[in-house]
């Protein structure tokens, strides 16, 4: 049997390129989010560190003149969006937490503009083109930030999770088990332009059903949005990467409810009913026959 009440929601991820100008890059996000909100979307999803190109390409320390305070300019300038508009807005900052800790943060700025709380990234990777570690502290809690905790919003519990925690059914569950009602992931991701066509449709195939896959064991819809465009790495050892867009919405079955191409300047718009995850739940109650006594080995390494 369904509920009985039933909490319909638009939603939007905004799927954008990014320049070196961080004003014209946020003025894109406005542009957008405004246009969103036009079409009725109450909660609005930004991509990943969408103030700037992607600078982790290479490791230099003059980059860590990105970083900006939360609260701080960002967060203020989103804000006031946010309550102009009366949308949940989530963007996605280069944190400067105090002297050598920087953080890659996810922000919620409430429908009053207020900032509802931030989520700092907890896996940061390490990898050809995408040298986080260099940059990112891994998140550790903090004021309004407590690892996998969902962030309350007028519009219900958020599990905003970052990019390379995708890949991560730890973070997705324990999102869930705290009581989120939607998983939102912002991300930057791409292909090295050198790779094949046949290696990039199966980075892409894998980054969208990882995702599909959280949202189908955790009866939670998933909102994903990615950058597009080429970015060339700024020290040349590389030919830099092609953000591969697909940003999508998809229902907690999976079931993709809107999708973007890879290429365009694109808003991601679905309706969802909030509700709809404790239907499904109550015919395929996987948190229910969890087997949490045969679990332990989960806080090993590895069982060597």
């Amino acid at each position: 049997m369904k509920p009985t009440s039933s909490r319909q929601i638009r939603i939007a991820a905004i799927q954008q390129a990014c320049g070196d100008d961080r004003e014209n890059n946020l003025q894109t996000s406005e542009r957008l989010a405004r246009a969103a909100a036009a079409d009725g979307a109450r909660l609005v999803v930004l991509q990943e560190l969408h103030t700037s190109r992607y600078f982790c390409q290479t490791e230099d320390t003059n980059r860590f003149e990105l970083a900006e305070p939360i609260p701080g300019p960002a967060t203020k300038q989103l804000g006031a969006l946010a309550a102009e508009l009366g949308i949940v807005l989530v963007g996605s900052l280069f944190e400067r937490r105090m002297n050598g800790i920087y953080h890659n943060t996810a922000v919620v700025l409430d429908s009053d503009g207020t900032l509802a709380g931030t989520y700092r990234k907890m896996h940061i990777p390490d990898d050809p083109g995408f040298y986080e570690k260099f940059y990112f502290t891994p998140g550790d809690g903090g004021e309004n930030s407590a690892g996998f905790t969902p962030i309350d919003t007028s519009l219900g519990r958020l599990g905003v999770l970052v990019c390379w925690d995708q890949w991560y059914p730890e973070a997705a569950r324990l999102m869930a088990l705290a009581g989120a009602e939607l998983l939102i992931y912002p991300t930057a991701i791409g292909w090295d332009v050198t790779d094949d066509p046949a290696e990039q449709a199966r980075q892409l195939d894998a980054w969208v059903t990882v995702q599909r896959g959280h949202a189908i064991a955790n009866n939670l819809p998933v909102i994903a949005p990615n950058r597009i465009g080429t970015e060339p790495d700024p020290s040349g050892q590389s030919d830099g990467i092609r953000f591969w867009g697909n940003s999508f919405i998809c229902g907690p079955q999976g079931e993709f409810l809107a999708r973007a191409d890879n290429h365009s300047e694109s808003i991601v718009s679905a309706t969802l009913d909030m509700d709809r995850s404790e239907s499904i739940r109550r015919i395929w109650p996987y948190l229910r026959d969890r087997r949490i006594d045969a679990y332990g080995d989960l806080t090993r390494r590895a069982r060597d």
